[in-house]
């Protein structure tokens, strides 16, 4: 699956789904067309113009998206994490931090998430890759360069499977991703999750209320123990520079899925931010390391 790159290009990728586009619903793209300038070293986020945009991924389904526009063409686009959104409070603080260095940024939910449609599924990596090539087909399409990409937890893994997959774009930002996805499962669904999802096929996730909030199937638990994120990582194509940041204190995937990203990227760097959790709650300013990591990269491209 991870064995090499494999680039389609956004104009084949565009015209394969042209027919699917005009049968989606009718919440239209919005089209804006960007001045280019030259990425600066200090900006005014209060400069930036927010535009909602809709895109349709290889699905049919319509991905809702913000784009702030810096009035650059270059661009970065930021993934979320598992049942978060754009407005994840880690994306917007590092959105406004790349608008105030002259860079685009977009921000969208994947499909089942947030404002996008589709139905929420348990896994599903290889889906959100297919929906994070949408979007970047759809910004090149539109009169963007592509310039960086930054996942945050599950949207990390996203971002490098990505990569692994495609590597067309030069940089790459992970933030908290998880390298060995056979963990974590039973911290979050329960010590007997995998064996009862086995037994009777599916799980029912529930709220303190007694709801469900979504339904992890054999199949969709299959999907996420069978992506193989150290072939993933071995994948990459060299030219691709890529920064892993996580923190020291994360209660949710810990800092040594880091240390192993660092051991098989070939083109790595990789940053502890001592004290940090998870969403780097109480460390966005350290997050500046992103901001420089991804202004040095566009300067040398």
């Amino acid at each position: 699956m991870f064995a090499a790159p494999f680039q389609l290009p956004c104009t084949l990728f565009a015209s394969a789904h042209s027919h699917r586009s005009s049968l989606t619903n009718n919440r239209r793209v919005l089209r804006a067309e960007m001045p280019s300038f030259a990425l600066q070293g200090s900006g005014h986020a209060s400069q930036a113009v927010q535009r909602k945009y809709s895109i349709p991924n290889s699905s049919g389904e319509i991905l809702a998206g913000i784009l702030e526009d810096s009035g650059s063409t270059d661009t970065v686009v930021l993934c979320h994490g598992f049942r978060s959104s754009k407005d994840s409070s880690t994306l917007t603080s590092i959105a406004t931090r790349l608008i105030n260095i002259g860079c685009s940024t977009f921000r969208f939910d994947f499909s089942g998430n947030g404002e996008s449609d589709g139905e929420f599924q348990y896994g599903n990596y290889l889906k959100e890759v297919e929906d994070l090539r949408s979007v970047i087909c759809h910004l090149i399409a539109k009169g963007h360069n592509v310039k960086a990409l930054i996942g945050h937890s599950k949207g990390g893994n996203v971002v490098l499977l990505y990569s692994s997959k495609y590597g067309n774009i030069g940089t790459v930002v992970n933030l908290s991703g998880r390298f060995n996805l056979e963990r974590g499962i039973r911290e979050r669904l329960g010590e007997r999750a995998i064996e009862i999802i086995e037994d009777q096929g599916f799980l029912e996730v529930k709220d303190r209320s007694g709801n469900v909030k979504y339904i992890v199937t054999k199949e969709s638990l299959r999907e996420r123990l069978d992506t193989d994120m150290k072939s993933a990582a071995l994948a990459i194509p060299q030219n691709i520079q890529i920064l892993t940041v996580h923190g020291s204190k994360d209660q949710i995937v810990d800092v040594e899925d880091a240390k192993e990203f660092d051991k098989y990227i070939k083109n790595h760097k990789l940053e502890i931010v001592e004290g940090g959790d998870h969403g780097f709650t109480e460390h966005r300013e350290d997050l500046q390391v992103v901001i420089d990591f991804v202004r040095e990269c566009i300067q040398q491209s």
